[in-house]
This record gives structure tokens, C-alpha cells and sequence, in this order.
């Protein structure tokens, strides 16, 4: 079946096109993964936002696998009929055979095939593949782990269809199996010991006992090959599901992982190092707005700020106009994520903002969702009373308007001892004295279920930041997802951040990142580490990454407290820029969209594809070793004379608004210095059939 095929190129400045030629017309690709149409984490954000190149890619040749959940294909999917005869033939044998196998289109952004298996509706097969299970690869599974039961089913469930299409097929094809987390793991490890002639990529997006051990406070990193795996797995119940992971990183043809802090992680904790590292990337069209990016700022800050005015009713003592908008957002791992050091660099920064005598505040948002009851009233008290401010505001200016128009046609100027009368003064006088206020503004903006034991608010009562007027820096902690129909911030997730100054991402556990990569996308300066994958990959292609909006926190090689200090200096450093400077970081940090976009990033994955068919089949076979690219230094940075003053744009003296910045210039001098840039070597992966090592792999040699 011949491919319908686009080239997969960047159009980023300085980045090569990379025009490999797929010469296997009759291969297809199965991409599986328990995210496939089924929102749980960032594994779904990846393969949605990969669909679209992945299906202009393979064309009719694509299909992703995943569970068949009701209330989502509701919303997302439109079933139809088997396009691909081989794969209509299987399922239809599998349906005969007591299964439940849809097809169907993901209504995202490439519309591509989806395959969707039904585990509950073969949970009659448990006990039987478990035993099966047991029999071959000496794994037991507990009847209580019901997320360990569903990866059983699902695997068997995955082996078995591929298995199906293969034998339906007129011709053998080449087919390809790209397997995503330990959940579908189990369906490579089968595809290997029943033989089918399928090549296996295996793809950890982080590994289960290294969050497990992460979130135990355990200096982890540091010993990394002192870890007792076995027994560390074991002592957090977890062991069954290490072995399946293990089992799959071991049996697959490649193996990838997302980031170079990750392979390090898994050569360790799997005992097998990645062949290939495959970022994660984004849709950047779906980001773009042009030059519109800066209006589209301003326009999502206003509406924050509109959040602030009622948030802070009655204590509304600071210039909105020179109020700072940071956050960190993600799953609530407070220590994995860096909450807990960046609470304690807002507690510094809000010392050295005061002892200055600043006259900038910054307000911290922490979107995490937790446990709740509901909304705060006092929260949403806030914001109805201003909204009640505005409706005073409004009818008082009508009134005005109308006496100003009336005074204005007879041809007089107006009294203006006599524009507004008693009823207008009562009125805005009741307006004000509904603003006065006993308590301070809520930290929090609902009802936590466990408020004494919630790790943020405790930390926050240490510290001491209570959102007081002397406090420079106040905090909000949303401990739920970000909605356009919340009656309190009504605001989507992008227009959030695209309405912010800076993301703070001081993570000590974050295989790669997706936070940092979304503001960059938006032209929103972040802070990340050099212990996530996004912290590496930035500091691996760009020369000075600060100098582009992307600061990299070392919590590598450093201290819990120093660590912290150099944070709190990224923060006060940045809390000193002058308005121009940040818009002209904000445009340098969007320049980078490319580099993220799947065009470009999705040659790691065409890579990894190649590898695992050239060591299936045995051929010679030639792939590029996907080698990235290095952003120089910005032309128009100067050169820091220390590191205590980053390479971040410098501030002026004074508010330096008036001066003319030409955007246009400013980026053509970056462009001309990335062309000057030289280009990488290429090299040539070379797959020999004769020799296997000792994982009966082909043995590689690199030919420059």
C-alpha cells in the first residue's frame, strides 16, 4: 500500500532541511498508548500534538491503539468503518472472538485512525492471561492493582491484534509497533516471545520507581547507581509494575526515552541505555500569532489584572501597572515540581523587594489542583464586589455624560460643582464602603479538604507570606484546572499564560517539561532546571539560553540552599528589568517556537522508526543520526562582565518606554547570526546483520 508522504523539515533559520526518503512502501505504523483519545497526563499532550506530521507522514499507514473509554469517544471520536482491509479483517475476527475493538477518527488536529480496545469487556481473560503472563516471563500481577490488571488486558488485548493483522495480510508487511509507558508495555514484550514479524519501539516518558523514589525525598540523582532496584520497588509495592517496564525496555527492538536526564536515569534503573533520545515538541502553529503575540499579552494581562482588583479588594495598596504576574502550574508534586523551593525563593525575593524599597510587586500564582469543596466566598466575594464597582462606575459616568451633553447643546460650559448631585455621592460612597475589608486577601482561592495538612499552605504559614500590605510579593494558590466558564478567573490555560510575565518551573524531577515548552511557544520567559529534559535540551541547543528568556537553574551540582539563592537572584534580576527590555526578551523568547515544533523535533522519532525496521529486517540500512542545532548568542546581547548580572537584555536606569526598539531589525541581526552559525556534523548509522551482540541486536557503526 503505497504511502501518501510530506517531508518532515523545519522552517527554522539556520536548521538544515532533512529530506531522508522512507523507502518501505508497504510498511505501517501502530502507535499505542493508554492516552490515545484518554486524557490522564502529558503522554496525551504528546501524542495529540505529534498526530498531525506523524499522519502527513504515513498517511493511510497511521493508526493509533489505545482503551475504549465511553464518555470520551463520545466527545472525540467518530467511529467508521475499518479503511485498511488486513486491519478490518482482524478486527472483525476479533469482535467474532469475544472482544470489543472499534475504529474510529480522533477529532484532533490531523483526524488520524484510531483503533480502540474494550479491557473491561474481556476482564473474562484475566486470570487466564495472568497465569500465561506468569508462565513466561515469571510475573505476577496482584488482584488488587487495578491499574496493573488493565496494562494485562491491554497488552494481550495489543499483541493479539497485531498478530492478527500480520497473519490478514495477502503479503508479510513491515509493520511497526511504537509502544508509549509501562500500561503498553506488556504488548511488546509479547510481540517478542511469540515472534511476530513486527518491529518494537519502546518509549519511556519517566520512569515508575524514579518518581516513586523522587517523591520519598531521596537524594536521588546522586545515587543513581547505588540503588538496589529490585529492593526499591518492592518496599513501594510497585515491584509487578517495575518488571513489565523493565521487561518492555529490555525486549524492544529501540529503545528511546525523552530526554538525556532520563537516559541516565533509565541506563540505571532498567539496566538498558537508550538508543535514541526523542524530545517532546508542540504544534507551534496552533501557538502562533504572528506578531500579534505582544497585543495578545497585553489583552490576557488585563483580564488578570481584573482578577486582582477583586482579589484584593480593600487592600489594593500597589500599582497593578507595575505588578509582576508569575506562576508554576502542574500536577501537584510539590517537591518534584519545586514548589516547595520556589516558596522559599518568594519569601527572599519579598526581603530584598522591600529592603530596596521597590516599587514593583509580584503577584505568584500556583495552579496545582488538589482536593476541594468549593469555592472560597470570600474569593468570590471579591470579585463581586467589583463587579458591583464597575456597574456604580458605569451608571455615575451615564449620568455625567448626560448633563455634560445637555450643558454642551444650550452652549455653556458646565458647572462642575453641579455635574454630579447627592444621589451620585451616596452612591459611590455605599460603593466604597462595601470595598472596606476586616481580614487579609485569601491565599487560597477555595476550600481545601485537608487545609492543616496541605504541603503549600503549610509552607506558605512558615514563611510568613500572608498577602499583607508590606508583603512586595503575594501569592494564590488555585488548587484547580484553569476554565473559560470558572466564575472567578474565567480564563483558558493559554490565555493565562500568555498574560503572565514568567514561569517558574524549579523542578527536581521533570523527564522533560511541557510548562517551560508552552511559554516559549508563547514568547514567555521561564525558569527551569538542569535536572528536567526541556533544562537539558535548551542547554544542549542554545548557547546562552538567558539570553533568550530561558533561564536554567542548576540543582544539579548545588545545594537545596544555594540553589535556592541563585533562584531568588533570576527573580530579583528580572523584578529590576524596565518594561522595553522585557518586550524585547518576550520577542527574542518566541523566536525559539521552532526549535520546539514537531517538523523539527519529529526527525528523532523518523529516526528511531528506521532503526527498529533495519533491525527487524535484517538490511542495510541508512538513517541520519538526527544531531540538533546550536542558537548562538544574540548579536545584540553585550557580553556580561559577571554572572551575577545575566545576559538577559539590560535595564535602563529609568523607564526607557519612548526609546524606539525596531523588532524587525532586532531579529534580522539574530537571524544573520544564526546562518553564520556552522552547521553539525552529520553522521551515517550503519546496521550490520552479521555479528549480533549480545542482545541479538545488529551491531551500529558510525561513518562520519
Amino acid at each position: 500500500m503505497p504511502l501518501a508522504r510530506s517531508l518532515s523539515i523545519t522552517s527554522l533559520s539556520g536548521l538544515e532541511e532533512w529530506d531522508e526518503e522512507f523507502d518501505l512502501e508497504d510498511a505501517v505504523l501502530f502507535e499505542i498508548a493508554w492516552e490515545v483519545a484518554n486524557k490522564v497526563g502529558g503522554i496525551y499532550t504528546v501524542i495529540q500534538t505529534k498526530a498531525r506530521l506523524t499522519a502527513e507522514e504515513w498517511g493511510e499507514n497511521y493508526f493509533l491503539v489505545g482503551p475504549y473509554v465511553e464518555s470520551n469517544v463520545r466527545t472525540q471520536v467518530e467511529l467508521i468503518e475499518p479503511t485498511n482491509p488486513a486491519l478490518k479483517r482482524a478486527i472483525d475476527k476479533m469482535n467474532s472472538s469475544g472482544c470489543k475493538v472499534y475504529f474510529g477518527r480522533w477529532l484532533i488536529e490531523g483526524s488520524p485512525y484510531v483503533v480502540l480496545i474494550d479491557v473491561a469487556f474481556t476482564a473474562w481473560n484475566l486470570d487466564k492471561w495472568k497465569k500465561e503472563l506468569w508462565d513466561n516471563f515469571s510475573i505476577g500481577v496482584p488482584w488488587f492493582d487495578r491499574e496493573a490488571n488493565d496494562a494485562v488486558l491491554f497488552g494481550f488485548l495489543t499483541a493479539w491484534l497485531l498478530g492478527e493483522v500480520g497473519s490478514q495480510c495477502e503479503e508479510p508487511p513491515h509493520i511497526l509497533a511504537h509502544f508509549h509507558e509501562w500500561l503498553a508495555g506488556l504488548g511488546l514484550a509479547l510481540c517478542r516471545q511469540r515472534q511476530l514479524p513486527v518491529a518494537t519501539i519502546f518509549t519511556t516518558h519517566a520512569t515508575l520507581l524514579g518518581r516513586y523514589l523522587c517523591a520519598g525525598s531521596v537524594d536521588f540523582y546522586n545515587n543513581l547507581a547505588d540503588f538496589n532496584v529490585d529492593k526499591e520497588a518492592g518496599d513501594r509495592q510497585i515491584y509487578h509494575r517495575y518488571c513489565l517496564e523493565r521487561t518492555a525496555a529490555r525486549c524492544a527492538h529501540v529503545f528511546t526515552t525523552v530526554s538525556q536526564i532520563t537516559a541516565v536515569e533509565a541506563e540505571h534503573l532498567l539496566k538498558r541505555k537508550p538508543d535514541i533520545i526523542t524530545p517532546n515538541g508542540l504544534n507551534v502553529k496552533k501557538f502562533s500569532a504572528m506578531h500579534e503575540f505582544q497585543n495578545l499579552h497585553a489583552q490576557s494581562k488585563n483580564r488578570i489584572q481584573e482578577f486582582i482588583r477583586g482579589h484584593f479588594y480593600g487592600h489594593l495598596d500597589f500599582n497593578l501597572d507595575k505588578c509582576l504576574f508569575l506562576f508554576i502550574a502542574g500536577r501537584y508534586e510539590f517537591s518534584n515540581k519545586g514548589a516547595d523551593i520556589f516558596l522559599e525563593a518568594l519569601a527572599r525575593l519579598n526581603y530584598l523587594l522591600r529592603v530596596n524599597h521597590s516599587d514593583v510587586t509580584v503577584v505568584a500564582f500556583f495552579i496545582m489542583p488538589a482536593r476541594t469543596n468549593n469555592f472560597n466566598v470570600e474569593t468570590l466575594k471579591g470579585q463581586a464586589v467589583r463587579k458591583q464597582l464597575w456597574d456604580t462606575a458605569q451608571t455615575v459616568k451615564e449620568r455625567f455624560g448626560k448633563k455634560l451633553y445637555e450643558s454642551l447643546l444650550v452652549g455653556q460650559l458646565p458647572d462642575v460643582s453641579k455635574m454630579l448631585d447627592k444621589d451620585d455621592f451616596t452612591m459611590m460612597k455605599r460603593a466604597i464602603f462595601a470595598t472596606q475589608r476586616q481580614c487579609q486577601p485569601p491565599i487560597c482561592t477555595h476550600n481545601m479538604l485537608e487545609d492543616s495538612n496541605d504541603p503549600i499552605l503549610t509552607c506558605i504559614r512558615r514563611i510568613g507570606l500572608f498577602n499583607s500590605s508590606a508583603d512586595r510579593v503575594k501569592v494564590i494558590f488555585h488548587p484547580e484546572f484553569l476554565s473559560s466558564t470558572s466564575p472567578l478567573l474565567p480564563m483558558d490555560y493559554e490565555e493565562f499564560v500568555r498574560g503572565c510575565h514568567l514561569g517558574v518551573f524549579p523542578s527536581y524531577y521533570e523527564p522533560w517539561g511541557y510548562t517551560p515548552a508552552e511559554c516559549t511557544v508563547m514568547g514567555i520567559p521561564s525558569i527551569s532546571t538542569n535536572l528536567s529534559g526541556f533544562g537539558c535540551f535548551m542547554e544542549e541547543h542554545i548557547a546562552d539560553p538567558s539570553a533568550y528568556g530561558i533561564y536554567i537553574l542548576d540543582r544539579r551540582y548545588r545545594g537545596v540552599d544555594e540553589s535556592c539563592n541563585q533562584l531568588t537572584s533570576y527573580l530579583f534580576q528580572f523584578c529590576q528589568q524596565s518594561r522595553r527590555a522585557r518586550i524585547i526578551q518576550r520577542n527574542r523568547t518566541e523566536r525559539l517556537s521552532d526549535l520546539l515544533d514537531w517538523r523539527y523535533l519529529g526527525r528523532y522519532y523518523i529516526s528511531a522508526r528506521h532503526m527498529a525496521l533495519g533491525r527487524l529486517v535484517k538490511h542495510l540500512f541508512f538513517t541520519h543520526s538526527a544531531q540538533g542545532f546550536r542558537y548562538p548568542r544574540p548579536a545584540s546581547v553585550p557580553p556580561s562582565p559577571s554572572l551575577s548580572r545575566h545576559s538577559s537584555p539590560r535595564q535602563s536606569e529609568a523607564e526607557e518606554d519612548d526609546d524606539r526598539y525596531d523588532e524587525d531589525a532586532e531579529a534580522e541581526k539574530d537571524r544573520l547570526n544564526i546562518r553564520q552559525a556552522k552547521a553539525l556534523a552529520h553522521y551515517v548509522i550503519v546496521t550490520q546483520p552479521t555479528q549480533p551482540n549480545s542482545n541479538n541486536f545488529p551491531v551500529q557503526t558510525l561513518k562520519q
